[in-house]
């Protein structure tokens, strides 16, 4: 019966908002005015100008094409190698060692497509460091990514007789900015209120009501949820 109820009120949530998000998200990447903008806008231009982007720079398909591949390689080296190395990075308080490298190669590539498959228990595999600096950017611009190739793809069947699909640089800022970031924070509104906890404190052992002995992982509260 709860799994019946809370269906019903997924579903009418669904249609209510998607019309709402759908027109806010059409605004963001469209350059109109939004209610985000005034607190994320600063932020906006200060990527584009540490990042040298020109925001308002059309691309052809295969600037844009481009753009988005050497992105993603970038990404995928760096979480490929944190993992390689992450046994002499700090963050690491249960001192885990080094990810093998096909483990490294297979989670990098998981996680640079967006498909977040893991074949490894996270908390025993990777440090703290490793899961927020490399899966959980990754969890963004992975899906920023995604995002980016359909607003590309809609500009090219709606233009037809142009080259111009947008700026990828510019779709994936704003993505991350205006509509994944603030959904996240929305997220962790609801988990502080329901008292989940946030600490970098060492695993903690603890023995259940049978008195086996068990370990309990910590870290931020997004990396346990996963």
């Amino acid at each position: 019966m709860n799994e019946a109820i809370q269906l019903i009120i997924f579903m009418i949530l669904l249609v209510v908002l998607s019309p709402l998000l759908g027109k806010y998200m059409a605004k963001v990447f469209m350059g109109e005015k939004h209610f985000m903008q005034p607190v994320f806008g600063w932020l906006e231009k200060l990527v584009y100008k540490a990042s040298g982007i020109k925001s308002e720079e059309e691309m052809n398909w295969k600037t844009y094409t481009s753009s988005l591949l050497l992105f993603n390689l970038f990404g995928f080296v760096l979480l490929f190698f944190l993992q390689l190395f992450q046994a002499y990075l700090p963050l690491n308080t249960e001192k885990l060692a080094n990810v093998s490298w096909h483990l490294s190669f297979n989670t990098a590539m998981s996680f640079v497509t967006n498909t977040n498959w893991q074949s490894y228990s996270g908390e025993n595999t990777l440090s703290y460091l490793v899961q927020m600096l490399g899966l959980t950017v990754q969890n963004f611009v992975s899906a920023a990514t995604g995002i980016s190739v359909v607003l590309a793809l809609i500009r090219g069947l709606t233009k037809k007789t142009t080259e111009a699909l947008g700026n990828f640089w510019t779709d994936m800022t704003r993505s991350v900015l205006y509509i994944l970031l603030p959904l996240s924070i929305l997220l962790t509104i609801a988990l502080v209120g329901q008292g989940a906890v946030q600490t970098f404190s060492h695993y903690v052992k603890a023995t259940s009501l049978q008195g086996t002995e068990q370990v309990i992982p910590l870290g931020p509260q997004p990396l346990r949820l996963r």
